[in-house]
This record gives C-alpha cells, structure tokens and sequence, in this order.
C-alpha cells in the first residue's frame, strides 16, 4: 500500500528540480500563496494545500511526472478544472497534484466518422462550439459546462439535463490515451463504438483519478436535431410535478432532459438571474426538451402538454427558437450559483432514486430539513431521478457542517433504501466514501479494491478516495476535519 514519508524525509528540493526537468520551471507551483488555488475543488468546507502542483501540457510530460512521484512513494492527484463537487481532487498532506490545466488542445475533429479527439484541459463547451457550425454537438452538458473540463468530466462520468435520452460521459467515450500510476502509457478503446476484449474504457471512465490520468480523450458527437422544443409546466404541488413526470415516461415519451425544480430554488433563480420565466408562485416547475424530426416533436409537445395538464399543471410554456430556449434553461443552468443569494453556504448532494419515489423521498427530504433546521432547495434531473438537495447553511456557525453533513448523509441513505445509488454524475470522492457500505457489501467492496490494486499498486494515484477508509463515517469525518486548512510550508 501508500508507502508514507513525512515531509522531512524527502528532499523536496531535489524532488522539485527533478519536476522542474519535466515541465519547466513554469510548471512547477511552489510557492505557499500560490498554492492555497490548489487547496480544493467544488466542495470547499474542507482545504488541504499539497505540497506541490505540476502542470504538463503532454502525455509525456504527464508520463514523467507520475515517474518521479513513483521513485520517491509520492501520493500525487489528478485535477482538472477544481469543479467537482465530491472533493475527488482535495489534497493530502504532502501530495503532489498533476494539474491538466494547461492540457487544452482540440488535437482531432472528424466530422465524417462523428468524433473529437481533445486533451483533458479542454472545457466541456468547447467541443459543442467547435463542431456546432457543421450541424453537430457533444451531448453531456453538467451545469458547469462552460467551466468544467472533459478529464474531470471522465473522471466522474458527469451528466447533464440531456442524460435522460443520451446517458452520460461513459456513453460518449470512445477511447483513452492513458498514463497509469507507473508512468507507463497505454492505448484503451478506439476510434469505433464497439470493441472486443474487456471494456477498460468503461472501466477508467468515472474512476476518479484512482487509476491513472487520461491525456487524450476520443469523443462521440452528435448531428444536431432537425428541431428542439423546450416545455415549462409550473404545479401547485410537488407530488403533481412528479406524477407528470410519471406520465411522461408512462407514454413512451424518451425527452432529451426532464427537469425539475421546487419554489425555493425557483425563487433563488429569478432573485439571481431575473428570467422572467419562472412563476414565484409554483410549488414546482417542470421543464421537458423534446427533440427530433419536426412531425415527432410537434406530436411529443400537444401530448406532453395533455399529461402536464391531466396531472395538475397550471400554465405550460413552449418555446422552440434558440433564444427563448436558453433563456428557459438558463434559471436551472444556474440553480447552484443562485444558492448562494439564500445563505452564506450551501452542501449539495446528489443522490439517485427510482422515478416512481420522487414524492415520497421529497417528502421525507422535508421532513429531514424540519428535524435539523436546515432549509432544503430541491434541483434535480427528474427523469432519471438524479436529485441534488442543496441544504443551506452557515459554516461561520460552530457546530454547523457536521449537521449538515449529517443530514447529507441521511438523504443518502435514504436514496439507497428506496433503491437507488449514492451518486448520478458527481463522484463519491472524499465527501461520500464513508457511505459506499450502506450500497455495496464487503465483498463488493473488496472486489473494487482488487481492481483498483492492478492498476495501482502503491495505492499513489489519488489515495483515500471512493473506498470507505476508515470504516466508519465518524472517523472518516474526523479524520476529514483534520485536513481542514493544515498545509505544508513552501520549499
């Protein structure tokens, strides 16, 4: 296992001047300032600077980097654009991160065979704006699309609104060119969506930086649809929005994304983003992209609009040109940001539950706010159950994130009781490993060990994360606080 030295044992000075042979000296981030950047990613309530950041701009680089933290028994961590929100990238003490940053090339654009080849440093949305001209796009969209990068992306196979009809990132890979905790380089998939052996591809994608780094990324894209056409029913009730949902699937109605959103979060919005959209009023609103040919859209949008109304909906609103449309998803585009209008922080989680519990486990959710005393702003992919409960918080009041964290996890448990998973699209990292026991028994567990041991023996490659080390939430959270704000000096 993870060979520990403490900072004094190693010769940082040399260490650094052997990644400095990498990358550069530009490459290399030292200095304590400069550092604190590193200290986390989208969960923020716990900081831990590593001890140095490296940024490679190739799969060489990258390959050398990994050789000198296995020389020295070095835990080093992959990181792209900080945005995760499962602390999958949060350091630890006296690590190294391997920042692909800098790693923004769109290397190959095959519009013939409908696929892109890009490094991990490129953002999400770069791959649709540099097809959209010829009619094609990249279908996962995370709500962070215009900031996230596709390595982090692959690491924790992230999603989108669209998910629903066209999965997620695991769904759009093609290929890898990956570094593995060796340093050795390695090929996985292809330029074809099927290949024979053993699907290493699906293996690598969403393992969070737990095997290696993929340097170079082979993307599916898609031809654009002949028209698009989004929804928006507001309810008066939640368990109306969710039965509508219900109905929709019922129909054999696939949309392209099925949203939903309940009064405190529609409010945060229009307060933020003032769409002039969202009706205040609602209890829930429901947004639904339909797309296709022309005829199967038009038929999908009067019968979507019949079951809306058949369950509740007060108002349906349609818009099929692309203004409208964006201005529609831009409130749900940014729920999260507009979280931060209600309370000074905020904990989301983000659970999966059957369709058919949504009512209920919104119920439950409620009641769970009532008994802590935290207000609950429900988002959430509807049509695959993907829920994201924001729990809205003060962190400067002592005492205040552990109860948080603890109403997280009882959201958590609770998805899994009604059937559901841990997580839909942002990882389990270091925020939910401690809660990987309450769905997979040890076996399971152990099984995913063996895997994790072939590829990374050392246990270098991002070290206690996805797996439940210590076994118990409470030491895990403790041994987590422990990290919160320490670092190391500056060399």
């Amino acid at each position: 296992m993870l060979a520990q030295k403490t900072q004094q044992e190693r010769d940082w000075k040399a260490i650094i001047k052997e990644f400095e042979r990498v990358v550069g000296k530009d490459g290399v981030v030292r200095r304590k300032e400069e550092l604190l950047t590193y200290e986390c990613d989208g969960l923020t309530s716990y900081r831990q600077r590593p001890a140095l950041v490296v940024l490679p701009r190739t799969t060489e680089q990258v390959s050398e980097a990994i050789k000198v933290c296995d020389r020295h028994n070095i835990p080093w961590l992959p990181r792209g654009a900080g945005t995760g929100l499962s602390g999958g990238a949060l350091p630890i003490e006296n690590s190294v991160l391997i920042v692909t940053s800098l790693m923004r090339k769109i290397l190959k654009v095959d519009l013939e065979n409908q696929r892109v080849v890009v490094q991990p440093g490129v953002i999400n949305n770069w791959v649709t704006q540099t097809v959209s001209g010829a009619g094609f796009y990249y279908a996962p969209d995370p709500s962070s699309q215009i900031i996230c990068s596709i390595g982090g992306n692959v690491a924790e196979n992230s999603g989108g609104v669209h998910c629903l009809k066209y999965g997620v990132t695991t769904n759009h890979v093609l290929g890898l060119k990956l570094v593995l905790p060796d340093g050795s380089i390695v090929d996985v998939g292809g330029e074809l969506t099927e290949m024979p052996g053993y699907d290493l591809t699906g293996l690598f994608v969403g393992s969070e930086g737990t095997l290696g780094i993929a340097t170079e990324i082979t993307l599916r894209i898609l031809k654009t649809p002949e028209a698009i056409c989004v929804l928006l029913a507001d309810f008066t009730s939640v368990e109306d929005a969710g039965a509508a949902v219900s109905a929709i699937t019922s129909a054999g109605i696939i949309p392209a994304g099925m949203e939903m959103m309940d009064n405190l979060s529609i409010n945060a919005v229009e307060d933020v983003v003032a769409t002039g959209c969202y009706p205040r009023d609602a209890t829930a609103i429901l947004l639904v992209e339909i797309d296709g040919l022309q005829v199967e859209v038009d038929k999908n949008k009067q019968r979507i609009s019949e079951l809306c109304k058949q369950n509740g909906a007060r108002n349906i609103t349609s818009a099929s040109d692309l203004e409208t449309r964006l201005k529609l998803w831009k409130g749900r585009k940014a729920a999260f940001a507009a979280a931060g209008h209600l309370s000074p922080d905020y904990y989301v989680q983000d659970g999966v539950i059957p369709r058919t519990q949504l009512p209920y486990v919104l119920k439950e959710i409620e009641g769970l706010s009532q008994k802590y005393g935290y207000r609950v702003a429900n988002v959430f992919h509807a049509g695959d159950g993907n829920l994201h409960p924001l729990v809205l918080y003060d962190n400067s009041i002592p005492g205040a994130l552990e109860q948080v964290e603890e109403l997280g996890g009882e959201i958590l448990k609770l998805c899994v009781k009604v059937g559901g998973s841990l997580t839909g699209e942002h990882g389990i990292g270091a925020d939910k490993k401690c809660y990987m026991s309450e769905m997979f028994n040890e076996i399971d567990l152990e099984t995913m060990q063996w895997v994790r041991s072939v590829f990374n023996p050392k246990g270098l490659a991002n070290p206690d994360k996805l797996f439940p080390t210590p076994r118990t939430c409470g030491e895990a959270a403790n041994a987590l606080q422990t990290q919160k704000f320490e670092g190391i000096e500056a060399f």
